[in-house]
């Protein structure tokens, strides 16, 4: 990949929240494929190939009088995005039990040793709802269920799951880079029950779960949340981040419409992830 040319965007963001998640997932259906948080804003990257003079147009919350959002962009020969991680990912241990690592980091005395080679997906561990869905699937007996991972990204929680005895699994996401890298996890990991699917849901259709893990932006959680339901066998578990504290209200309201019930919140930063039965 060393020949490939992308596109990188400068945005400057104030108030940096909730306008940064908002932004990352309006340019994410744009086509932008990575994106990097800092304390001014976030850079995004999309592959030259990709990339047209009006791909902006459609990201709607430029246009916001609630923001100041300003960006530049420049064309950038792809570094090598492996040493880049090396110099950026340090390893993270989740409530004493479960390490989340890079394979150049030395293995922990640990439960869960989970080997990430993080790339450009979403995933490792260090966002607090990625840490917040580590904890809830850390509490929780996993063995002999089924779990769908949706918004996989790094395909983490899946193989978590797996090390904690869940079966089958699958782990879905709509971006080609978190299928691949969900992908070469997986094996990276020797887990033999996760299947990982490229799309988004409406690949759900037919299938069930005894536990659906979706950490997801908050629209997108509200969009699908009937499909999410419809999957969910009786009894079920529903585990949900990606939103702000600020957003439990219309989060419930529409878990609550589909019948089910709120069990128990975590809290990181703003962050929430909540737990709902079947």
């Amino acid at each position: 990949m060393s020949n490939i040319i992308y596109m990188g965007y400068e945005f400057k963001v104030a108030p940096l929240q909730p306008a940064v998640e908002i932004l990352i997932a309006e340019l994410g259906y744009a086509g932008f494929e990575s994106f990097v948080e800092n304390e001014t804003g976030v850079t995004a990257y999309i592959q030259k190939d990709d990339w047209y003079d009006a791909i902006l147009n459609n990201i709607h919350i430029l246009n916001s009088d609630e923001f100041e959002i300003t960006y530049t962009f420049s064309e950038i020969e792809q570094t090598n995005w492996n040493a880049e991680w090396e110099k950026n990912f340090n390893p993270i241990v989740v409530d004493g039990v479960c390490a989340v690592r890079a394979p150049f980091h030395e293995s922990f005395n640990t439960d869960y040793d989970i080997i990430i080679e993080p790339k450009m997906s979403f995933g490792t561990g260090h966002h607090e709802t990625t840490h917040m869905m580590i904890q809830q699937l850390l509490k929780n007996d996993l063995k002999g269920k089924s779990v769908l991972d949706m918004g996989c990204g790094t395909g983490v929680l899946a193989i978590l799951a797996e090390l904690k005895g869940a079966k089958p699994i699958d782990a879905v996401d709509y971006d080609n880079w978190c299928y691949l890298n969900s992908i070469e996890n997986v094996e990276r990991n020797r887990c033999t029950n996760i299947t990982v699917i490229e799309g988004d849901a409406s690949v759900l259709k037919g299938k069930t779960y005894d536990i659906i893990i979706a950490n997801i932006n908050r629209n997108i959680l509200l969009q699908d949340m009937a499909i999410y339901t419809s999957c969910l066998n009786k009894n079920g578990t529903l585990f949900l981040s990606g939103f702000y504290n600020d957003d439990i209200p219309i989060i419930k309201a529409e878990c609550e419409k589909h019948l089910l019930k709120f069990i128990e919140k975590l809290e990181r930063n703003n962050w929430v992830s909540l737990k709902f039965l079947n």
